[in-house]
Formats: C-alpha cells, structure tokens, sequence
C-alpha cells in the first residue's frame, strides 16, 4: 500500500517519522478520516473546515499551498491503491513537527509540520446497521477540548476498550449526568418520534455525519432538540443510535443490559439509515 508523507508518496512500509516529532512525543496533531465511495469523497469540504479548525485551535500553521493540494493527493493515494472503483477511506494526519530537544513549549522559531496521508478499502458494518448493538456507560473523563480532531486518543480508546473487555460494542459516555457521545461517534436519542442530542460544545466532537443527521432530520420533518440526554431519563427513550463516519448510522439495542425502547432497531432510526445511504450514494 502507498501513503504520502511530506511530499512524497511511498510504501506503506518505507514512511519513517523521526522520534522527536511531536505527534509522536505528545499527541500534537490533529486528523480527519473521510469516506469515498467509487472515487467520490463524501461531505469532503466540510472535513477540511472542521481540520481548519483544529490546526487553529492547536495553532499549527501548514501552509495554504500545502492545504490546497490535500484534495488532490488524497485523490491520487486511492488511485495509486486500487480503490478508485469501490468503498474507501482516507486518513490524514497534521503534526506540529519534529523539533529537538523536548520541551512543552512550540517551535521557536517554529517547524514544518508533518503531513501524513493513507487510504485503505472500507466494508459497511451492514450487519451491525440492522441488528443494532449492544453498549455499556462509561465516564467521559477527556479533556474539556474535544470540539478539536486531535489524535490524543487515550480516554477515547480506553473507553472503547473497556466496551469490548465487557463483551459488548461500544461505550456511552457521561459527563456530568448527561450522555455525551461515544467514543468514535456522536449519539441520538429518540422519543415520541423527535430527535434529541447533545448541543454543540466544547465537551463533543460535533461529527461530519452528525451534521448529515440533522439535515435528513429537517428533510424528513423530524422535530430536532439540541439537548442533552440525561443519564437518568436514557431508558424512557424509543430509540438511540450513533452517528459517524465510519459508524454510518448504527442502532443501539442495549446500555448496561437494559432494553432501550423494543430493544432493537426501530422506524426512526431505519428511515434515517435509509436517508443516508442514498445521500451517500447519490454523489
């Protein structure tokens, strides 16, 4: 497989970063996974408003010429893969840099970041999509910035892991009573036929496939509430889903073992899915 680094593409197994780079040392960067299907990148201009705005959060300054040729490498990394023709995915990855020696403080004067790119085919978890899954709660004890894409992932796979060790998919994630999101997804609850979810903030990443939801919502004529669910009204809820891009729009059958509403995937949720696939598909 190719990927490109810093202007080159190469061999997956060829791309060396150097140890002191700071995406490597502290977990400074930030990242966008966007999907494509048969060669066409879905909602692709709303990923790099949202990598604007986590390289200006983090204050990392890649240059514009290099920001305007990310669509065009991304498109000719699925090429050079084969994936031109089917279901893929893109990563890209932004760095501060490789700076020596460490210290807590930036560049000065600053360095060039790290651009890190790789595609890779993507498969639907259709299965999961029509069965629904089942979850667990767990506390969302991440940093208060989470509105940036940063790839400090550790509470995120924590969390995660936690899910899996209890056999079960993912993770709910509270945060001062209420439900946040997952750990890689964004989460909609259903009651009495409207959408309820966490309001955009500072403490949610508010997803490129959120956004996808709350258009359908509003094509759909389903009422849209941007407020928080409460952990302790979570099981009056009809339904509850997640939302993401490589989640797509996945049901949620169970949280700690308790049935949310029939306990499996119900009409609001499936209309959604059906919406979404052929927004996905009508590129």
């Amino acid at each position: 497989m190719q990927v490109y680094l810093n202007g080159t593409f190469l061999d997956q197994d060829k791309a060396l970063v150097s140890v002191s780079d700071r995406g490597f040392v502290f977990g400074d960067g930030v990242y966008e996974v966007t999907r494509v299907v048969e060669g066409k990148f879905f909602m692709e201009k709303e990923h790099l408003v949202r990598l604007d705005e986590g390289l200006n959060g983090l204050k990392i300054d890649l240059d514009s010429d290099t920001k305007k040729q990310i669509p065009e490498i991304s498109r000719e990394l699925i090429k050079r893969n084969g994936q031109a023709d089917d279901e893929a995915s893109v990563y890209l990855q932004i760095t501060r840099g490789a700076v020596w020696p460490r210290t807590h403080t930036f560049p000065d004067p600053p360095v060039k970041p790290t651009l890190y790119l790789s595609s890779g085919k993507f498969s639907p978890h259709t299965d999961l999509h029509q069965s629904g899954v089942d979850t667990i709660k767990v506390p969302d004890v991440r940093w208060a910035r989470c509105n940036l894409k940063t790839i400090n992932l550790l509470p995120n796979t924590l969390a995660k892991q936690q899910a899996i060790d209890a056999g079960v998919n993912s993770a709910v994630m509270v945060r001062d009573g209420v439900i946040t999101e997952s750990p890689n997804a964004n989460i909609f609850g259903v009651r009495d036929g409207e959408l309820y979810t966490y309001p955009a903030s500072n403490y949610i990443l508010s997803g490129i496939t959120r956004s996808a939801v709350t258009t359908i919502a509003k094509n759909l004529g389903i009422p849209l509430h941007f407020n928080p669910i409460r952990e302790d009204e979570l099981y009056t809820f009809d339904e509850l889903f997640f939302s993401g891009t490589t989640t797509d729009i996945q049901p949620i059958n169970r949280v700690d073992g308790k049935v949310i509403g029939s306990g499996k995937p119900g009409a609001i949720v499936k209309s959604i899915q059906k919406a979404y696939s052929e927004m996905l598909h009508s590129l």
